[in-house]
């Protein structure tokens, strides 16, 4: 017989991510039986999870020890550790999709950007335009239902692509026979509308996990939120580099149909884990099936049209389910009734759309709008390492062996703007370490400008004047004044990096071709120097940055509305990337990029300005009054 005892004991909780602190108290009854067998009862108070272990691990605290062991399997059963894994193995898929994709549509398509280009214009458009409902979808449903949901449909799209892409690949000739040819291009259709759908599920993944699941998994910590920040961006900083290097040897060594399957393979496993990881980390953490109405009257009363309009589309709308009118509901009957009597296509239409407006309406008068404008703006640049930097390098006279050398000193510069992000905030707080962490930014990006006017630079003004005739050109060529370089802009004295049977090499980001004519190296090194000196340097600002307003958005939106706030941020962040690849187009010769170096310092610059509007204000705000 097991002689039952109960004792209650005293637990003060610092309930921390309020504005007013709070001390709660909680009491907690442990049983003990004769035989002393371990146990261990989990106590949930809001999200903050409470371990209370067994007597032996009691009696262990008591006398100021505790295994090594025991607590490593604590950690690793905790719902941060599933987070991460969960997390490594989304992102290094997403990593090796997106790079693999970009070399299977040029091989597709006879060794021509066209398809990539199409590609990479579909994705920034879906997402700038359902950036707003992909998040009112996380908003309106349970966080359990939008996790599985967004990891099934994204690894399946990219599972049933990967088939298609291996069936094009095995039976390319046959299938060009087929209806005049335009069977290869309902398959290249296809291949394009299922890897837009995985990225469209993707963005939903991210924001239901990233966005809202570790605030609620951290208990409202800002220091504990700081660190989880942190370790998800190391995370995808370290899968960024290994991701397409593994995949690019799998198609280098094999082939791209063995390069479908590896990518096929990952995406059914990771699927399971995930989804096993994630469900553990729901159970375990009792505050995630809960969702907090909104604070403000405006968004529950926008909140109940959506709702309504969404139950009349669906047909389950009925006339005597139409709320009583009231003075705050009278607006939302008279509209509701407006809508009624369209046809459905048109409800359906009218609520997509009052949906996005809604979405942004929400995004704009959000207290940290202009730190995440801010942010969006730092993605209209050419100063990172994205093909057009890499492809300019490559003009430069840049071998490929030390691009993969940059790249990867490039990721350990942004490792240690995570440190340096989690250094600061315990320092001088979170406004101001974005604050210095955008002077950083800034200032190594200065090195970048100075690289436009330093010996070897391709730069060339009067290529821009239409002005200037063949005739002017060619006096000025013969007057003896003799150009800073006269190699072709096309070329490369560089061998590919791997070996390969086919006749495309790549790297990380770059593609390169064998039958591109080589040119002779720039005069001087000088310029290329400093522009990879600012690049890779002001990674530290720029992450640290990054860092800083994705908590500043995570700490100040509603939980209601952060799924749709973060969708609309996600569009910005599009919008703003689709400018950078407009300049590139207006400007695509070596000689113009000089120009885009400085109208992306610009863009950079503006971004910082907004946010050091929203810090100057947000400290009035929060002054103490004197």
């Amino acid at each position: 017989m097991s002689i039952l005892c109960h004792q209650k004991l005293q637990i003060p909780i610092i309930w921390g991510f309020c504005h007013q602190p709070a001390m709660l108290t909680a009491s907690y009854n442990f049983t003990l039986t004769q035989n002393k067998s371990p146990k261990t009862e989990v106590m949930q108070c809001g999200s903050v999870v409470a371990e209370f272990e067994s007597t032996q691990l009691e009696e262990s605290r008591t006398k100021g020890t505790r295994s090594v062991s025991g607590s490593a399997l604590f950690y690793l059963r905790g719902p941060k550790f599933l987070i991460y894994v969960s997390g490594a193995l989304s992102m290094w898929g997403d990593r090796m999709w997106h790079f693999a994709l970009s070399v299977f549509l040029i091989e597709l398509y006879g060794h021509s950007l066209l398809l990539t280009a199409v590609f990479g214009l579909v994705v920034a458009g879906s997402v700038l335009l359902f950036g707003a409902l992909i998040g009112d979808w996380v908003d309106r449903n349970p966080r359990n239902k939008v996790a599985h949901a967004s990891l099934f449909i994204q690894n399946v799209s990219v599972t049933v692509c990967s088939i298609v892409l291996m069936v094009v690949f095995s039976y390319k000739y046959w299938i060009e026979q087929i209806w005049d040819g335009w069977l290869t291009v309902v398959c290249y259709t296809v291949v394009i509308i299922l890897a837009d759908v995985a990225n469209l599920a993707s963005t939903a993944l991210t924001i239901a996990i990233q966005k809202d699941w570790i605030i609620v998994i951290t208990g409202y910590n800002r220091g504990h939120l700081a660190g989880m920040n942190a370790t998800m961006r190391r995370i995808d900083q370290i899968t960024n580099i290994l991701a397409p290097l593994v995949v690019g040897q799998v198609m280098t060594l094999a082939s791209n149909v063995v390069g479908c399957g590896f990518i096929l393979g990952w995406n059914l496993v990771s699927l399971t884990v995930e989804f096993i990881f994630l469900s553990r980390v729901y159970k375990i953490v009792p505050a995630l099936s809960t969702k907090s109405n909104p604070t403000d009257c405006e968004s529950e009363l926008q909140r109940l049209e959506r709702q309504i309009e969404m139950m009349n589309i669906q047909g389950e709308l009925h006339i005597n389910q139409i709320p009583v009118l009231t003075d705050d509901n009278c607006q939302i009957n008279l509209h509701v009734r407006e809508i009624a009597d369209l046809p459905l296509c048109l409800r359906k239409f009218k609520w997509l759309l009052s949906t996005c407006r809604d979405g942004w309406k929400a995004y704009y008068r959000q207290s940290v709008f202009l730190a995440g404008m801010g942010l969006a703006f730092l993605y209209t640049t050419v100063l990172g390492f994205d093909c057009i930097t890499t492809g300019y390098a490559y003009t430069q006279g840049i071998s490929g062996s030390l691009l993969s050398l940059l790249m990867g000193i490039s990721a350990i510069t942004g490792l240690l703007g995570t440190i340096l992000f989690t250094k600061l905030r315990k320092m001088y707080g979170l406004l101001t370490t974005g604050i210095i962490s955008s002077c950083l930014h800034l200032a190594c990006l200065m090195l970048c400008v100075v690289s436009v006017f330093t010996p070897g630079s391709p730069l060339d003004l009067s290529i821009l004047s239409p002005l200037i005739d063949s005739n002017s050109s060619a006096n000025q060529n013969s007057s003896g004044q003799k150009q800073l370089h006269t190699y072709p802009s096309y070329g490369s004295v560089n061998q590919p990096l791997l070996p390969d049977r086919s006749s495309i090499h790549w790297t990380n980001n770059t593609v390169l071709f064998d039958n591109v004519l080589s040119g002779s190296g720039p005069n001087s090194y000088i310029s290329i120097t400093f522009l990879f000196l600012g690049v890779i340097s002001a990674r530290i600002g720029l992450w640290s940055f990054d860092l800083t307003v994705t908590q500043l958005l995570q700490e100040n939106i509603n939980e209601s509305e952060r799924g749709i706030v973060n969708g609309v941020q996600s569009s910005m962040n599009y919008l703003m990337d689709l400018l950078h690849f407009i300049m590139v187009i207006s400007a695509p010769q070596p000689q113009h990029f000089g120009i885009l170096v400085i109208i992306s310092v610009m863009f950079v610059t503006a971004g910082h300005t907004m946010y050091f509007m929203y810090a100057r204000k947000a400290k009035r705000k929060y002054k103490p009054k004197t």
